[in-house]
């Protein structure tokens, strides 16, 4: 893998914005912007490279399920900060094995073997639309002949096909929630509910805010004053640990509710921190991962301090031998998990991460992110990457 300028195509950023990237920019605290989506470098690699980093993201999310596996056989469900009275729906919820979609790893890789494991975003992952759609088509325009590691759009459509295979209705209801304010979580909703729709699905998007409880089941608005219609599945673009907070969360972890959620349940359990701590404890020294424990540093010089619930990333405070760097962000939890910190590696000063999708278990692509600082934030920036290989005809 290796960093390389590049020159950013003419009227590029109205191009990104009619691809979906509406958020190419990003507001700096002085009122400035910053661009989002960077082309003016980009990452290559070599073929031989990308097949084994995808078999490293899908053993990470074997030894990932396993470990949730783990967790409900001992009962360690308040390690994971989640309520008793959820615990068996949790529970359930792994037995049953209901639909899943999709998750995203983000790994320490630096062109060297092995990467490491910082964290998995198993139940609401952003940065979709960039991955999958922008970065191809910048690909299409500057590397025709070239490939890309991206599989995401069709492993996506095929996913929900044989998700549709087992539906009883072929409706599917997909929310988000509209107090986001950049558009990201809305135009994410909107590309999966096409992607839901080119498996051959009927799709309806809706604000989490306008989802109704009718004593019985969750219902969405009909319209043209028709009654509220059933919520028999949902994807929801909101996480867990929110819905568990509020009022409907028992509701909706009810077994007699009438309603699919993608995500399940029993991500709940892959998108916690802790979960860092057990793959640790259950496969120690393994060389994808970083040591991380739920009590103490254990004497570890230098850590990251991760909070147990929060949303890609979220809180971190990293001690290093320099000191103490913290990022408040904006999503807080109780609990913590202590990881050992690895600099993230760095690219001619920009401090790169990892994105590596999992589609319905399968290693589907990656997104690559940048920032000056040691803390992948709010201000990080997207570049996309090539593979050097010629594309299957």
């Amino acid at each position: 893998m290796r960093r390389e300028l590049s020159t950013p195509r003419p009227d590029w950023r109205a191009t990104v914005q009619r691809q979906g990237l509406i958020y190419a920019e990003t507001e700096l605290p002085d009122g400035g912007l910053m661009s989002y989506w960077d082309e003016t470098a980009c990452y290559a690699f070599d073929l031989s490279e990308v097949l084994r980093l995808e078999e490293a993201t899908e053993e990470l999310h074997r030894m990932s399920v396993a470990a949730a596996e783990y967790v409900v056989a001992k009962n360690r469900f308040a390690d994971f900060g989640i309520p008793a009275w959820a615990a068996e729906a949790v529970r359930r919820s792994l037995r049953e094995q209901p639909p899943t979609l999709y998750g995203r790893f983000d790994l320490w890789y630096d062109g060297s073997w092995p990467p490491k494991l910082l964290e998995y975003n198993a139940d609401t992952p952003t940065s979709l639309v960039e991955a999958s759609v922008v970065q191809w088509y910048w690909l299409e325009d500057t590397r025709p002949t070239l490939d890309q590691w991206n599989s995401l759009h069709e492993r996506l459509v095929e996913a929900w096909r044989r998700i549709g295979a087992d539906l009883h209705h072929r409706r599917v209801h997909v929310a988000w929630s509209d107090e986001e304010d950049t558009g990201e979580d809305q135009m994410t909703a909107g590309y999966l509910a096409e992607t839901a729709r080119q498996a051959g699905l009927e799709v309806e998007l809706l604000p989490m805010l306008a989802i109704g409880w009718d004593g019985r089941r969750f219902v969405a608005p009909g319209t043209d004053g028709e009654a509220d219609v059933p919520i028999v599945t949902c994807f929801k673009l909101y996480p867990w640990e929110w819905m568990l907070a509020e009022p409907y969360g028992r509701l909706a972890l009810d077994p007699g509710t009438p309603t699919t959620w993608i995500e399940p349940a029993w991500k709940l359990l892959l998108s916690n921190k802790a979960l860092l701590a057990i793959l640790w404890e259950l496969y120690p020294d393994h060389p994808y991962l970083l040591p991380a424990y739920l009590d103490s540093p254990r004497g570890m010089p230098e850590y990251v301090a991760k909070p147990l619930l929060g949303r890609e990333g979220g809180s971190v405070r990293i001690v290093t031998g320099a000191g103490e760097i913290n990022n408040p962000g904006i999503y807080g939890a109780e609990g913590w998990c202590y990881q050992e910190f690895r600099p993230l590696p760095s690219f001619d000063g920009n401090r790169m991460v990892l994105g590596s999708w999992i589609v319905a278990g399968e290693a589907a692509g990656v997104g690559i992110r940048e920032s000056t600082s040691l803390i992948t934030d709010g201000y990080a920036r997207f570049l996309p990457h090539y593979v050097d290989a010629p594309r299957e005809p």
